[in-house]
């Protein structure tokens, strides 16, 4: 009955978490939020008892989140930025460490579960808080930098602290988890109490060897990737449950405990199939693809357990740790920066891009709450406030510090159409005379870009040739690239070519953009900005495919076929908002095939509602198109 209810909440959670991304927020808070409505302190769809009965279920997925740490530290992607890296993170972790360990100490009089404590206990608990407060994240960070198409020594710099401080945060927390113990304990510090420590690292550093060489060997296997993915999640289960027999299994032999600190023994496993295994591509894949259904399972459950009733008192102290962390995060990184030699413009500000907090802070925090089940659950819900807090505003921040250094490559917003369909073609050579002179049968107004003085020598009389002497905005400017339709690169090199693309994507946003390649290898850069990929190499076998398969649509496609033809339409008229397909009125020879909407292409039926910004393929004769053309752009019926 509970893992049945808990099904129900998570599917909602995951749509909650979608339209939070609608309006720019976490996804996880989504997830954070559906799991408190439904918890035991409002709606109670979930349990109290959920934490201890779905235990299993959050193991999974501390694992899960341990190794997907681990598979972001690309120890190659490091070496060019170290010197900043380790200083900064140096500055961080010192800073940070420090001073919110110091806040939570000076405000144990003001949290409940803490006014009875004696300082020895308190100094502990005040160690975890702290090493929490160092955790960063590096999910949220690349989400940003991938949206912002991000690049720079700034950017390179905030990536590789954000990583490795989510390495070195689970090691400190499996160092000072067992400091913390001494002083909850109330015994004093021995040297066996550092020795057991040594040997827990030690055996850590070898169970992280042990688990590296089971993901390998699931990466080896032939199976479906969900085969795989499960598999993944089963090595993750079984670390768990390792770490928990070996403590116990030692309390009971021994005079002493050995406690191996599971998350980090997932994070040396990742880390080693990552940077020293032929399956790192792979083993990122699964794990992106796997990663939403975890997130969710994990996030819900954590806020299910959220202790409303210590938060509504706490609070406060969540805003103080808040401000607190910034005050860290501002001194260690500024500081960090100025040892390392870095601008003194990027230390200023460098602080903006390390507030974001996610999985690693929120699953230590679930880790201390089932450690110490006496006080845990009222420290962790006082983390998880200051978590949200670091998630919602973090995003914002880092957005503004790129920005702010000018390392942000968005793509530009999409020209708005002025009524006449215009294209540059770059490259003055046989194949695009013919292109542009079809298009111009087509009632396209075409311009060749020849790049290059030696292209001079060639220039049709029935064409517009500009002649530019480099690919820069100021020659995209003279070609009045503001106002194309489409771009089409026909240029001896491919880096030419995806200068151009590049250019286009940042200032002009142009949707379609067409490029012929010279070394197939360079397809995924240009798809990376949206770029449409034609192989030589390939093209004419897959051309005379599709002749064969279908030799009437192919003919249709490239125009061969009598007067017919099929176009690529942008419906511009907001009267046509919402309307169904069927209710158009439309010649009778023409056919919709599909709508593209943003990434997504719809296949159409007479029930496809349309929208504004829809591009519409449609089939048909060229005077019906031109009819088309028409209803689409100015709204005559």
């Amino acid at each position: 009955m509970l893992v049945g209810s808990f099904v129900l909440v998570a599917v909602a959670a995951r749509e909650v978490g979608r339209l939070f991304a609608l309006v720019s927020l976490p996804r996880i808070t989504g997830f954070l939020f559906t799991g408190i409505v439904a918890g035991p302190f409002v709606l109670g769809l979930i349990p109290e008892s959920a934490a201890h009965d779905l235990r299993s279920l959050e193991e999974v997925a501390l694992a899960f989140i341990a190794f997907a740490a681990g598979s972001e530290l690309h120890l190659s992607d490091l070496k060019n930025r170290l010197k900043s890296i380790v200083w900064v993170t140096a500055g961080l972790i010192i800073f940070t460490f420090t001073l919110g360990s110091l806040a939570f100490l000076a405000l144990a009089d003001f949290m409940p579960f803490m006014t009875e404590m004696p300082t020895a206990a308190r100094v502990g608990i005040a160690i975890l808080a702290g090493t929490i407060l160092v955790a960063r994240s590096p999910s949220a960070a690349i989400a940003i930098i991938n949206e912002l198409r991000a690049k720079g020594p700034f950017v390179q710099t905030v990536l590789g602290v954000t990583v490795v401080l989510d390495f070195m945060v689970i090691v400190l927390f499996a160092v000072n988890s067992s400091v913390a113990n001494t002083f909850l304990a109330a015994a004093g510090f021995k040297l066996t109490t550092v020795a057991i420590l040594l040997l827990e690292l030690l055996l850590s550093l070898v169970a992280g060897y042990l688990v590296a060489a089971m993901l390998m060997f699931c990466m080896s296997l032939h199976a479906r990737s969900v085969i795989k993915s499960l598999l993944i999640l089963a090595v993750g289960f079984v670390t768990f449950q390792t770490a928990f027999f070996i403590r116990d299994f030692t309390h009971e032999q021994f005079p002493f405990e050995v406690h191996l600190e599971p998350l980090l023994i997932s994070l040396i496993a990742s880390l080693i199939v990552t940077n020293f295994s032929r399956y790192r591509s792979e083993f990122s894949n699964l794990l992106h693809h796997t990663s939403l259904p975890v997130y969710v399972v994990f996030f819900t459950l954590t806020g299910a357990s959220l202790n409303l009733a210590i938060l509504a008192t706490t609070w406060p102290i969540a805003l103080a740790l808040f401000g607190v962390r910034l005050l860290g995060i501002f001194l260690g990184s500024f500081t960090g920066g100025v040892l390392a030699g870095e601008p003194m413009r990027h230390n200023r500000i460098r602080w903006m891009g390390f507030v974001t907090q996610a999985g690693i802070a929120l699953g230590l925090a679930r880790e201390v709450a089932v450690q110490y089940p006496s006080f845990g659950t009222d420290f962790a819900t006082i983390i998880i406030a200051l978590v949200v807090l670091n998630e919602t505003v973090g995003p914002i921040f880092f957005k503004t510090a790129i920005d702010h250094v000018g390392e942000a490559h968005a793509r530009a917003t999409t020209p708005a159409f002025d009524g006449v369909r215009d294209a540059i073609v770059f490259g003055l050579e046989a194949q695009s005379v013919v292109l542009a002179r079809d298009l111009m049968g087509h009632d396209w107004q075409v311009k060749i870009a020849a790049v290059g003085e030696t292209t001079k020598q060639f220039t049709p009389e029935d064409i517009e040739v500009h002649h530019v002497r480099d690919t820069d905005v100021e020659a995209l400017e003279q070609l009045d690239a503001n106002r194309a339709d489409a771009i089409v690169c026909l240029l001896p090199t491919d880096e030419a070519s995806f200068r151009i693309c590049e250019l286009v994507y940042e200032h002009y946003g142009i949707e379609t953009v067409v490029v012929r390649l010279n070394d197939p290898a360079n397809a995924p850069r240009f798809q990376e900005l949206g770029a449409f990929v034609v192989d030589p190499s390939t093209a004419t076998v897959s051309l005379v495919q599709e002749f064969v398969r279908s030799a009437s649509t192919t003919s249709m496609l490239l125009g061969t076929a009598g007067n017919q033809e099929i176009v690529e339409i942008e419906i511009r008229d907001p009267r046509l908002q919402g309307t169904l397909v069927r209710e158009l009125t439309l010649p009778l020879d023409t056919l919709i095939l599909s709508v593209r909407r943003h990434d997504q292409i719809l296949v159409s039926h007479g029930y496809t509602r349309l929208a504004v910004g829809d591009r519409v393929t449609v089939m048909g004769s060229t005077e019906s198109l031109d009819e088309v053309m028409l209803l689409f752009s100015d709204g005559s019926r």
